[in-house]
C-alpha cells in the first residue's frame, strides 16, 4: 500500500512540473491587451452567447440557400463561436464567410481540415503531397516550408485554424482513415515532421491542430463508420500514441482534436468514447500533458461518437470530458439547451464555462478577430495558386521519391543503347504524363493486351519494360492494390524482362507482392500527381537523384526507412523558371514573339526550348507545318536544322578523333587526305579550315551542273526515275542521282579557287572534305556513325538523318516547295541540295531533330563532355574547340563552333558571355549554349517554306530577340 501510495505521489509531483513548464500557446505577445479584451468580451455575453461560442458549425460554399438559412439562425439564435468549411470554391467561400461575418455579434473563429492546402479547392487536386509522402522525406526544413505556405494559404482565405497536422503514428496498414494523412510509422520521424509542420504552419499565424488524439494509427476500423478500438496498454500508447503529443505542446501546440476511439486501457467504461472520457481529455491530455490550448472534439456527428448516448447529450459529456469546443454537433439547438440546463443546475460551474469560452475568446484575439477585416476578393484565387507553391510542391517530390530495390544499380539508366523498352501500365488512373516524359530520354513504346498471351508477345523485341501502378489521386483513401490479374503480369513480365516497377500510390501497395525476386527495381513515388509522374520519370533517367527512405514498412521485403540513395548522371530535367532564378512572367513574353513571326508568316511553326542549370524551363510549340495544313507543331516533330548539323554530327565525331590522336587541330590538309597534296588547299589546317579562316569559297551549287541547260530540269545523264546500281542516291522522291557524282563534288572542292584575300568568310566546304576523311578512316557513312557514337548512347532518338525512310512524315516537317532542283515539295529528304547529292547525308547539313534531343547534345558540350554519367569528350577538348583562335584576326569563329560577336553585329543579342557558343542554320534554326549564364537556348523553324528567299526571321532579328528576353528574365 505504502509503496503504491509513494508511485502515486511521484506521479502527481510530476503533473506538477510539466504543467509548470508547459506555456499557454493561446496568450500573444501583448498578454494584456488580449486578456482586457476578452476579460471585455466575457463580461458583455449572457450565458446563450457563452455557450454558443463552444460550438463549430460545419459550412459548405456550395450549399443551397435553405442550408444557409439553417447556419444564419444558428448565428442568430445560438450564436455559434465559429465555422469550419469543407467543399466549394475559394471565392464561394471567402463570400459567404464575409457575409457570416457580419452577421455574428463576436466574430466567428474559422477552420478547415486543409491538411495539404487549399488549391484542391480550385481544380479538385492538392496543393501538397500528402503526409506520407512528405514523410518519407530527410529535410525537416521542407516540411516547415511546407506548413508555412499552407499557412499563408489559410490566412488569405481568412482561416484561422487548421486541422493539422495530423500526428497518428500509422503503424497499422489496414487502417482505412489514416494511412496516407500520417507521416509514417516510426514515431520520432512522425514527430519531427508534425513539429516542423506545425511550426511553419503558426509562423504564418495560422494556428495548428494535432490529431487525432490519444492515437487513431493502429487500427483497421473508421471512426466515422463506427467506434474503433485502441488495444494497448498505457505504456505502450504512452511512449507510441502520445508521444508526438508531448513534443508539439512543450514547443507551443496551439490545439488538439479529441477522437472517437474505444481505448481500454485509458478508460475503463466499455465501449465509450475518449471524446467523452473525463480521463483521456482532463486527466491526460489537460493535467498529465500539461496542454493550456484549445481542445476540439473530432465530429460529433460521426457515427463513433453519434450511436452513444448520454441522456441525450453527447455535447454536454464532451463538454464535461474537458473539450472546449464542440465540433460539428449533430443538434447544436439541443446542445446548447443541455449545457445551458447543467449550468444553471450547477452541475457546470461558472470557472468551467468560463474557462473554456475565455480560450475561445483568447484564441481569436491571437488570430486577430479582435480587428476583423472582410476576406479581399481580388486576386484571390491567384494568390492561392501560387508559383512559389508550385516549387515547394516540385521539391517535395524530388526528395520523396524511393528507390527501394535497385539490382545491378539499374536506376538510373546508363547506356541507353543497349535499350529497347517498353511502358505497361497497370492501375485504375492515368499514366500518360509519366509515359510522355519517359519518351523525352528515349525510344518508349506503350504496350496494352487484352490478354497475357497477347502482352507477353508484344514484349519480346523489348528487353527493358517500367511498369507503372497509377492509382486515383483523387482523395488519399483511394485505392492503391494491384489486382490479382496485375499481380500475375507482374511477375510474367519480370520472369523474361529487366523490369522497373514504379508505384504511384502508398507504399503498402507493395505488400501484395508475393516475391520481387525477378523485379530487377521498384521505386516508389507514393502519388498520381502530374509532378509525382513527370519526376519519377526524370529520377529513372538519371536527371534527379533519388532521395526519399520509405516511412513505413510493406510487408516482409520492405523496412521503414529503406530506401536507396543515388546521384544525378547529369541528364536534361525539367522544371519551373524560377527554381533556377528565371522569371516565369518575363520569360513567357517569348510567346508574344513567337506568335507574332508565325502570324507575320516569318515561318509556318517554331520549336522553342530553353533549359538553365541543366533543367528545362520553357519548351513550347508554335503554328503549324504549313501555312496552309492542319498538323500542329508537336513537341516530337522534327526539324531539318540545316546547319547545326555542323556542330550535332561532325564535330562531335572529329573530336572524337582528335582525342584519339588521329588527327589534331594543326593537321594539314594533305596529312589527313593525301589527295590534297599538291593542291591549293595542302598546307590549310584543321583549325584554320573549321575557323572560317583559310580562304575557302562559301559554297558551290552542285546541282545546277547537274540540270539540263535548256529546261532546267534534272539532266538525263544524271538523274533517273528508279533506283538502279548506277543511279543510286535518292535526292527526293522517285529522283535518283549517278552514284558517281559524290566522288565529282569532292573534286569540284579540291580544284576550286581560294579567295584572294584571308579573312573571315563562311564556308561549308570544310564539312564535305571532313566527312570522306571522317568515313574513309572508319568505312562507314557519317550517319551511321554519329548514330553509333552520339545519338544512341545520348537518348537522342529524334535525331537522325534521312528521316523519311525511319519515321512517318507526320512527323517532320516540311522545309520547301523547291521549283529549282526537284520540283516537289521537300518533305522527309534533306533542304540543303549538297547534302541531297550525298544520299541525304552531308558532313554541313542533313540531321533532323527536335528541341529536345538539340538540347541534349548542346548540354553535353556545356557540362564538358558529360551526359547521362557518360563521358563523350574531355573537358580540355570541349575547350579546344570552343576557343576564337583569330579574333585578333576580327574572325569570331570558334573551331567549328560560332562565337558571339567582335562588335556590333553577329548572330547573338550580345547580351551572352564570350564563352558561350553555337550555330545557326539555313531554314531557320538556331542553338546556343552559354557556360557562364549555364543556358541552353534551342530555336527550331521552317522558315524556307514554301519558299527559301523568306528571310524576315533574319531581317526582323527574332532568334536574337528572343534570346534577349531570355537573358532579361534571369533573375539571380
Amino acid at each position: 500500500m505504502r509503496h503504491n501510495l509513494y508511485i502515486l505521489f511521484s506521479f502527481f509531483i510530476t503533473l506538477t512540473v510539466v504543467a509548470q513548464k508547459t506555456e499557454n500557446p493561446l496568450k500573444t505577445v501583448d498578454a494584456e491587451s488580449q486578456k482586457k479584451w476578452v476579460d471585455s468580451v466575457y463580461a458583455s455575453m449572457t450565458l446563450p452567447e457563452k455557450v454558443g461560442q463552444l460550438y463549430m458549425v460545419q459550412v459548405m460554399s456550395n450549399q443551397d440557400n435553405a442550408t444557409k438559412n439553417k447556419i444564419i439562425k444558428l448565428i442568430n439564435t445560438h450564436h455559434i463561436g465559429g465555422i469550419i468549411y469543407s467543399n466549394g470554391g475559394p471565392v464561394k467561400q471567402a463570400k459567404l464567410n464575409n457575409e457570416l461575418q457580419t452577421l455574428s455579434k463576436i466574430p466567428l473563429l474559422i477552420g478547415m481540415d486543409a491538411e495539404w492546402g487549399l488549391s484542391m479547392r480550385l481544380d479538385s487536386t492538392y496543393a501538397f503531397p500528402w503526409n506520407m509522402t512528405l514523410g518519407a522525406i530527410k529535410d525537416n526544413k521542407l516540411i516547415e516550408e511546407t506548413g508555412r505556405q499552407i499557412g499563408e494559404h489559410c490566412k488569405r482565405l481568412g482561416v484561422h485554424f487548421n486541422f493539422a497536422p495530423v500526428v497518428d503514428i500509422n503503424t497499422n496498414p489496414l487502417n482505412p482513415i489514416i494511412g496516407n494523412r500520417s507521416f509514417g510509422e516510426d514515431r520520432d520521424n512522425v514527430t519531427e515532421k508534425a513539429l516542423a509542420f506545425m511550426k511553419g504552419m503558426q509562423s504564418a499565424g495560422v494556428l495548428a491542430n494535432a490529431k487525432h488524439f490519444p492515437g487513431h494509427g493502429d487500427t483497421d476500423q473508421d471512426s466515422h463508420k463506427t467506434l474503433p478500438t485502441i488495444n494497448f496498454n498505457e505504456k505502450r500508447i504512452d511512449s507510441i500514441e502520445l508521444y508526438p503529443y508531448k513534443k508539439l505542446i512543450k514547443e507551443g501546440l496551439s490545439s488538439v482534436m479529441v477522437a472517437h476511439l474505444n481505448v481500454p486501457s485509458l478508460e475503463p467504461r466499455e465501449g465509450y468514447p475518449s471524446s467523452l472520457s473525463k480521463h483521456i481529455v482532463t486527466d491526460i491530455l489537460k493535467d498529465s500533458l500539461g496542454f493550456q490550448g484549445l481542445i476540439f472534439t473530432d465530429a460529433l456527428d460521426m457515427k463513433g461518437a453519434a450511436d452513444f448516448n448520454e441522456t441525450g447529450a453527447i455535447d454536454l459529456a464532451a463538454f464535461k470530458a474537458g473539450n472546449d469546443v464542440m465540433l460539428m454537433s449533430k443538434d447544436v439547438a439541443v446542445g446548447v439547451t443541455k449545457i445551458i440546463e447543467a449550468y444553471n443546475k450547477g452541475d457546470i460551474t461558472e470557472a468551467r464555462l468560463s474557462h473554456s469560452v475565455k480560450k475561445v475568446l483568447q484564441a481569436k484575439y491571437k488570430a486577430g478577430l479582435y480587428n476583423y477585416e472582410p476576406i479581399g476578393i481580388h486576386n484571390l484565387v491567384k494568390d492561392l495558386n501560387r508559383l512559389k507553391d508550385d516549387m515547394l510542391y516540385e521539391e517535395l517530390l524530388e526528395n520523396a521519391i524511393t528507390v527501394v530495390k535497385n539490382d545491378r544499380d539499374l536506376v538510373p539508366f546508363r547506356q541507353l543503347e543497349t535499350k529497347t523498352m517498353a511502358y505497361v501500365k497497370m492501375g485504375d488512373d492515368d499514366g500518360s504524363v509519366f509515359f510522355n516524359e519517359l519518351k523525352k530520354y528515349m525510344k518508349v513504346h506503350e504496350i496494352k493486351a487484352d490478354n497475357l498471351d497477347d502482352l507477353m508477345g508484344r514484349l519480346q523485341t523489348y528487353n527493358t519494360v517500367v511498369i507503372g501502378l497509377h492509382k486515383s489521386n483523387a482523395s488519399p483513401w483511394k485505392g492503391y492494390k494491384f489486382t490479382e490479374k496485375e499481380l500475375v503480369w507482374l511477375y510474367e513480365i519480370a520472369r523474361t524482362h529487366t523490369v522497373v516497377l514504379d508505384v504511384f500510390a502508398k507504399p503498402y501497395a507493395l505488400m501484395d507482392l508475393k516475391t520481387i525476386e525477378n523485379i530487377e527495381s521498384i521505386v516508389v513515388s507514393y502519388q498520381n500527381s502530374k509532378i509525382a509522374q513527370e519526376k519519377s520519370a526524370q529520377l529513372i533517367f538519371g536527371a534527379l537523384a533519388s532521395k526519399g527512405h520509405l516511412p513505413v514498412s510493406a510487408g516482409a521485403n520492405f523496412n521503414v526507412g529503406d530506401g536507396i540513395d543515388s546521384y544525378s548522371i547529369k541528364r536534361l530535367g525539367y522544371t519551373i523558371p524560377e527554381r533556377v532564378g528565371m522569371n516565369s512572367e518575363k520569360l513567357n513574353k517569348i510567346d508574344s514573339i513567337a506568335l507574332m513571326a508565325v502570324n507575320r508568316k516569318m515561318t509556318p511553326g517554331i520549336q522553342l526550348l530553353v533549359a538553365r542549370e541543366g533543367k528545362v524551363i520553357y519548351n513550347k510549340s508554335f503554328g503549324k507545318h504549313t501555312y496552309k495544313g492542319k498538323e500542329q507543331v508537336l513537341f516530337d516533330d522534327i526539324y531539318d536544322v540545316a546547319s547545326l548539323t555542323k556542330i550535332l554530327a561532325t564535330l562531335p565525331l572529329l573530336m572524337e578523333l582528335e582525342e584519339q590522336g588521329i588527327v589534331s587541330l594543326d593537321d594539314k590538309l594533305s596529312e589527313i587526305l593525301p589527295d590534297y597534296k599538291g593542291s591549293n588547299k595542302e598546307s590549310i589546317t584543321i583549325k584554320r579550315m573549321l575557323s572560317h579562316y583559310a580562304r575557302l569559297r562559301p559554297w558551290e551549287p552542285f546541282y545546277y551542273h547537274t540540270l539540263d541547260s535548256v529546261t532546267k530540269l534534272p539532266s538525263e545523264k544524271y538523274y533517273r526515275s528508279e533506283r538502279s546500281d548506277e543511279f543510286n542516291i535518292e535526292v527526293s522522291k522517285n529522283l535518283y542521282l549517278r552514284s558517281d557524282y559524290q566522288d565529282s563534288i569532292q573534286k569540284i572542292i579540291k580544284d576550286s579557287d581560294l579567295l584572294e584575300t584571308l579573312r573571315y568568310r563562311y564556308s561549308d566546304f570544310p564539312y564535305y572534305i571532313l566527312k570522306k576523311f571522317i568515313e574513309k578512316h572508319y568505312d562507314k557513312t557519317l550517319d551511321e556513325l554519329v548514330q553509333g557514337h552520339i545519338y544512341q548512347s545520348l537518348g537522342a532518338n529524334h535525331t537522325m538523318y534521312n528521316p523519311y525512310r525511319r519515321i512517318s512524315n507526320k512527323k517532320i516537317v516540311p522545309t520547301e516547295v523547291d521549283d529549282y532542283y526537284r520540283n516537289q515539295e521537300v518533305h522527309g529528304y534533306v533542304h540543303d541540295m549538297g547534302a541531297a547529292m550525298q544520299n541525304g547525308v552531308g558532313g554541313h547539313a542533313g540531321v533532323f531533330s527536335n528541341a529536345n534531343d538539340v538540347a541534349k547534345i548542346m548540354q553535353m558540350y556545356l557540362q564538358k563532355g558529360i551526359y547521362g554519367g557518360k563521358r563523350y569528350f574531355r573537358s580540355e577538348t570541349i575547350d579546344k574547340f570552343n576557343t576564337c583562335y583569330f579574333c585578333e584576326d576580327n574572325n569570331r569563329r570558334g573551331v567549328g563552333f560560332d562565337k558571339p560577336q567582335l562588335s556590333d553585329e553577329g548572330p547573338t543579342c550580345g547580351c551572352v558571355s564570350m564563352t558561350s557558343f553555337g550555330h545557326s542554320g539555313f531554314t531557320g534554326t538556331y542553338a546556343w549554349a552559354d557556360p557562364e549564364a549555364d543556358i541552353i537556348y534551342v530555336f527550331l523553324a521552317n522558315r524556307t517554306y514554301p519558299k527559301a528567299g523568306n528571310n524576315l526571321l533574319l531581317k526582323k532579328n527574332i532568334r536574337t530577340e528572343i534570346q534577349r528576353l531570355i537573358y532579361e528574365a534571369i533573375e539571380d
